[in-house]
């Protein structure tokens, strides 16, 4: 059974009319003739009573409009699908997004998406570290992420196929205790929290920011002799406001917005990058146009 058949079979049983019905198609009537007749023989029952002026259908001809219909309505709607597919206004995306992306960057991603592309389905996965999402951007676990480009070296990471572009560069700033003596300056120099314990991301290859941090230590003259390791920044500035150290992080995480904390900016503040990464080679029109939005929300 073809659908160009379905098709004109559904458009003779609307109009009752041979010729109407073939100029709607944009056939001859004989063909339409011919295909009716065809569709008549597959099925093994008349779906028309003819005369000389109308066409009507039969008992089996009403039952069969049903099912044409149905079938007629599913193709469109799969074709119409596809062409949603292959425009990128349809489909499967996975975005991960670093901890420190994910109190400011990710909500605004999803309300873009939502709104500009609602037939998208998306996947949004937070406080990640910057190793997580290279590899899993590899292993098709996420699409789209947001990372630490500082940390796309020869050695381990730049080793995948990925693009890489940059999105915004992050001042760091200082997150101390509520309590501190200099929680109320508006800037301090990182020098002054030399003798300071720190609470930082974890060490090795695990995160990009441990290796910032130290670096940014450095260059003030001292290296932290008493380091915190936690893996969430959420919970890095829990452990700050309950006086287990003080931490310094890019300044989108001002917008946590947690008790018992003050951010204090730093003179000269060293600072890191913020990219959008993806596949090289990916050639989905969804990917596409998610990383458009996320690079025009920033």
């Amino acid at each position: 059974m073809e659908l160009r058949h379905l098709r004109s079979f559904a458009v003779l049983a609307e109009e009752r009319h041979f010729g109407r019905a073939a100029a709607r198609l944009h056939i001859a009537q004989p063909a339409l003739s011919q295909q009716i007749k065809q569709l008549e023989r597959e099925l093994g029952v008349s779906l028309f009573t003819r005369s000389t002026r109308r066409v009507e259908p039969t008992e089996a001809g009403l039952r069969f409009a049903e099912h044409a219909r149905a079938v007629l309505g599913d193709v469109a709607r799969a074709e119409a699908d596809m062409g949603q597919l292959a425009s990128g206004h349809a489909g499967r995306v996975s975005v991960g997004f670093i901890g420190t992306a994910t109190y400011d960057v990710l909500p605004r991603v999803a309300r873009e998406v939502r709104r500009e592309l609602p037939d998208i389905e998306l996947e949004l996965h937070g406080e990640l570290l910057s190793p997580q999402l290279v590899t899993g951007l590899a292993d098709h676990t996420f699409d789209v992420a947001l990372i630490r480009s500082t940390q796309l070296r020869p050695d381990p990471l730049n080793s995948r196929d990925l693009t890489v572009r940059h999105l915004r560069t992050e001042p760091l700033v200082a997150v101390l205790p509520a309590h501190h003596p200099l929680a109320g300056r508006r800037r301090i120099s990182l020098s002054a929290l030399a003798d300071e314990a720190f609470v930082m991301h974890p060490s090795g290859h695990r995160s990009s920011m441990h290796e910032e941090v130290l670096r940014a230590c450095a260059a003030a003259g001292f290296e932290p002799t008493a380091v915190t390791e936690v893996g969430e920044t959420a919970t890095l500035v829990v452990f700050v406001a309950a006086g287990l150290g003080v931490a310094l992080v890019p300044a989108p995480v001002r917008s946590l917005g947690l008790d018992g904390v003050a951010y204090v900016a730093l003179t000269e503040p060293p600072s890191v990058d913020l990219a959008l990464a993806t596949r090289a080679g990916d050639r989905s029109p969804a990917v596409r146009r998610v990383a458009e939005l996320v690079r025009g929300c920033l």
